[in-house]
């Protein structure tokens, strides 16, 4: 016949009950030590389950984001930039613009590495606090769409790009792309219009965009006007932080 403890044991698994499973023998302990009552004691399991439960689904928010490599505003370098608005970006943290489904520009030159960190560091904190983010660069999410369009899964890929909470797209007109390309971005777009948040990194203002669209006003104009219905710019200034070491020394 199983023992009391085997029964537990059994019953927790059967529940997937794993932090019971592992600390329900410490904290008993603890319980008898401290003269907690019944109460305290499933106090204490269910609390730990429920943050064992949360650190998990966080973890696979973040392994599903597809980050490149983790950035935290911790360890932003404030230093660096020559114009950025501190108090505007850690209002941002706040996520507050994400239930709206609003809309985050990081603008500045090429090299500042500002842009793409601090669009990391809040999608990285999003997946934290309970939100499903997917990171991509806009080269990268090109490739993936017209891939599909050709092997007629569009339909099925867009989704990737349009069920997240938040889609960061890092490197938005660093290189030139065609009118198919210019196309597969606007339905992006347009699928999370009033529906999702993005978050864009670009080198580009906005007035300079119809460059990075094949020069089609037409369609630069719609997309602007989706994604600044809800959007806010953060404007960043200053020199390349690759060169930093160099220009340092000079």
């Amino acid at each position: 016949m199983n023992t009391i403890r085997e029964q537990l044991d059994t019953h927790f698994k059967t529940l997937k009950l794993d932090f019971f499973r592992d600390h329900s023998s410490t904290v008993i302990q603890q319980a008898v030590q401290k003269q907690w009552g019944p109460e305290e004691i499933l106090l204490r399991l269910m609390a730990g389950e429920a943050q064992l439960r949360a650190d998990r689904a966080g973890q696979r928010r973040i392994q599903a984001a597809q980050f490149p490599f983790l950035k935290t505003l911790d360890d932003f370098d404030w230093t660096w930039p020559k114009k950025i608005n501190r108090a505007q970006i850690q209002h941002l943290f706040h996520l507050d613009w994400v239930p709206t489904h609003g809309n985050l520009f990081f603008l500045g030159g090429v090299g500042l590495g500002s842009k793409s960190h601090l669009a990391l560091a809040l999608g990285y904190h999003a997946c934290q606090k309970g939100h499903s983010v997917r990171w991509i660069t806009a080269i990268h999410l090109i490739n993936t769409l017209v891939s599909a369009q050709e092997k007629h899964r569009l339909k099925i890929e867009l989704k990737a790009f349009t069920r997240p909470d938040i889609l960061v797209m890092d490197e938005l007109g660093y290189m030139p792309i065609d009118k198919t390309a210019a196309d597969l971005i606007f339905q992006v777009i347009s699928e999370r219009y009033e529906r999702g948040s993005i978050v864009v990194t670009s080198n580009k203002a906005f007035k300079h965009w119809s460059s990075i669209f094949n020069n089609d006003a037409t369609l630069t104009s719609a997309i602007l006007d989706r994604v600044l219905h809800h959007g806010e710019p953060v404007m960043i200034e200053g020199k390349s932080y690759r060169m930093k070491g160099r220009i340092e020394s000079d």
